[in-house]
């Protein structure tokens, strides 16, 4: 999966697209080499990246703290590192 790169230190790096101040936080499937993720947070103040890492944590169901923001950050395109995520679980996302 080009979206999903899995490092040597068993983390994992998302390569997603976001749609911030959408109707609903969901994952919208894949838009070219990304997983599209709507967002229901604004993109003002870091809002859409706080409700982004709370929403992938909760749907790996892993501490909030696992997951971070690697790039990004006023981008629509955005890299987040996920660690103490099973590979399995993360490939599954697609399936939302």
């Amino acid at each position: 999966m080009s979206w999903l790169t899995l490092c040597a230190d068993g983390s994992a790096v998302l390569a997603l697209h976001i749609q911030p101040g959408a109707k609903r936080t969901e994952i919208a499937g894949l838009h070219g080499d990304a997983l599209k993720i709507r967002l229901a947070a604004p993109p003002v103040d870091g809002k859409a990246n706080e409700a982004l890492l709370a929403f992938i944590a909760t749907t790996l169901g892993i501490a909030k703290r696992s997951v971070s923001l690697e790039s990004g950050a006023t981008s629509r395109q955005k890299r987040v590192r996920v660690t103490d995520a099973d590979p399995a679980r993360l490939a599954r996302l697609t399936e939302h």
